[in-house]
């Protein structure tokens, strides 16, 4: 099967999506497809991409248009430890406007020890904003890292303030 590649305009700048079998592989916020394929293992890059339309770029859109719930039930296929797919897991739960600590996120895991399991976890995640990565936070409410940069992570934050 023919792995699909979109780049939608956003408010945060390029977003380009690569979807396969209506399942977000990765995703992000740039318009250089070999960054996105960069996001995954090796053994993981589909072997055909095309560019073409994602199915999951309509809840993109309304994502921007301000319904922050449209992207929670996205298809994403992610392959990792048995560890990290929990944490995608978890990511996926935390609601819109109520970002955690990465102490907070490795409670959540069952592990509060293992602070930077947890943020290696969101460091790891290739299908950003699907997996929102983004509402994981320092301790003390400093943004930390972000793949696709502080100013996005920032303005998505505000964006979901508001929830």
């Amino acid at each position: 099967m023919t792995a699909i590649l979109q780049t939608l305009d956003t408010p945060d700048g390029p977003f380009t999506i690569l979807e396969e079998d209506g399942r977000v592989l990765a995703s992000g916020w740039t318009d250089d497809p070999e960054r996105i394929l960069g996001r995954l293992r090796s053994d993981r890059v589909p072997p055909d991409v095309a560019s073409g339309r994602a199915s999951s770029a309509e809840h993109v859109t309304a994502y921007y248009e301000g319904d922050l719930h449209a992207i929670d039930a996205v298809p994403v296929a992610q392959y990792g430890t048995a560890m990290q797919s929990s944490g995608w897991e978890a990511l996926r739960r935390i609601p819109a406007g109520r970002p955690l600590t990465y102490s907070e996120f490795a409670v959540h895991l069952g592990s509060p020890s293992a602070v930077r399991a947890a943020a290696s976890i969101c460091a790891r995640n290739a299908a950003a904003l699907f997996v929102p990565c983004h509402r994981v936070l320092r301790t003390g409410g400093a943004l930390g890292g972000f793949a696709w940069g502080l100013d996005v992570k920032r303005s998505l934050l505000q964006r979901e303030a508001a929830e």
